[in-house]
């Protein structure tokens, strides 16, 4: 952008101020003693949905993209910024401003990589749109929250995706080519929450792989860098509203923050099928496991050490017994927070004071993980931000 200091203020990877932010966007900051928002953040209502017309080439049923659709039909905004596939490389993400309604078909999909989504603020700025809707995920969030007092806009829908890892678009390349003897044939890739990754291909055929069959060991171990090791913010807390897979159980997981969420969820009238999240199993036993894992991992990705011979079988309990629906949910958002305090306190540990909000050690307490001397602020005490953020990235995924 012009004013490359913004940076400093806006990064979530530098020293992130949730309670401030939610206050500001939702009108009240999480309550730890409200249902789920501990783990969620602030939430009016979650459902399962599903549009009862899948759209074509969605990643899921296409809400996100109908969403978009709907703010430019009714004339609610101006333009929607979200990213698009590079034309010479479908996985590769480019940011653009879509101002037509027929353009969102465009745009769907997940797109794994780095790019500037922000920077197009300007360009929205130069071609006068006021009204914009921006489409992206947490740490893109986070950032535009941080500067949307200043931005000058008459209106602004946030509809946020919920991310836990991003890569390069290279690396995941060759993460592509370790699923697969015909990589460049894969057109659709996603982790379900039946613990299973779904591919689809050129010719129409289908793939399923359990998690724990995925060659995670064979992938570098700075495959994703610190700051998604370390990201606090999985379900997109700022979003106005979150639309993600987590606990929906084959449909999609929305999380309703507040009156814009709703408004951008009445959009779809009678096209979407609602119904209430459900949750079953027990979570305690799978953190406990990832966070010795990671322990193990020295720095690096969390290790496989099940035998090959078990993991057939683990993989066909899993979905059966494992945590689902809303626990699933609660078991992912644990593991990220312990990530978030063992990664920070082995590479980083003088950035935790300043990285790690309260309620990531609210989470991780169960199992252990407390702060030490010097790892938590004061809020007694006002301290500037670090300079530089642990790894300057600007993800789109």
């Amino acid at each position: 952008m012009e004013d490359p200091t913004l940076c400093g203020r806006a990064c979530q990877f530098i020293k992130p101020d949730y309670p401030a932010l939610e206050t500001r966007v939702h009108g009240r900051a999480r309550d730890s003693a409200k249902g789920d928002e501990l783990f969620f953040g602030p939430v009016r209502r979650m459902v399962k949905a599903a549009l009862k017309a899948p759209a074509k080439g969605a990643q899921w049923t296409g809400i996100t993209t109908r969403i978009g659709e709907r703010l430019l039909e009714t004339g609610a905004v101006d333009a929607v910024l979200t990213m698009a596939p590079d034309p010479e490389d479908r996985w590769r993400p480019v940011p653009v401003l879509v101002t037509r309604a027929d353009a969102m078909a465009e745009v769907r999909g997940m797109r794994m990589g780095y790019a500037p989504l922000l920077a197009l603020l300007e360009q929205a700025r130069d071609r006068g749109y006021r009204r914009l809707a921006v489409i992206g995920i947490p740490c893109q969030v986070y950032a535009l929250r941080a500067l949307e007092a200043e931005l000058g806009l008459e209106a602004l829908y946030v509809i946020g995706t919920p991310c836990s890892d991003n890569t390069t678009t290279e690396n995941f390349h060759a993460f592509l080519a370790l699923l697969s003897d015909a990589p460049d044939t894969i057109t659709y890739l996603e982790f379900r929450a039946d613990y299973h990754v779904e591919l689809r291909f050129t010719d129409g055929r289908v793939k399923t792989i359990p998690f724990l069959s995925l060659p995670i060991s064979q992938l570098a171990p700075d495959f994703f860098p610190l700051t998604c090791r370390t990201c606090v913010d999985y379900t997109n807390a700022l979003a106005d509203i979150t639309v993600g897979y987590m606990a929906g159980q084959g449909e999609q997981w929305l999380l309703v923050r507040n009156e814009r969420g709703e408004a951008l969820l009445d959009l779809l009238e009678d096209e979407v099928a609602l119904s209430e999240p459900q949750s079953h199993g027990k979570r305690k036993l799978a953190v406990q496991g990832f966070i010795a894992n990671v322990e193990r991992a020295a720095g690096g990705l969390p290790l496989r050490r099940m035998p090959d011979w078990v993991r057939p079988i683990v993989s066909w309990l899993q979905p059966r017994t494992g945590p689902r629906g809303l626990e699933f949910a609660r078991t992912r958002l644990e593991m990220k927070a312990a990530e978030t305090v063992i990664h920070l306190r082995r590479e980083e540990p003088r950035r935790m004071k300043s990285m790690i909000p309260d309620h990531i050690w609210a989470l991780v307490d169960p199992y252990g993980l407390t702060p030490a001397p010097g790892e938590r602020s004061d809020p007694a005490v006002s301290e500037p931000p670090v300079a530089q953020p642990v790894e300057q990235t600007r993800a789109g995924r």
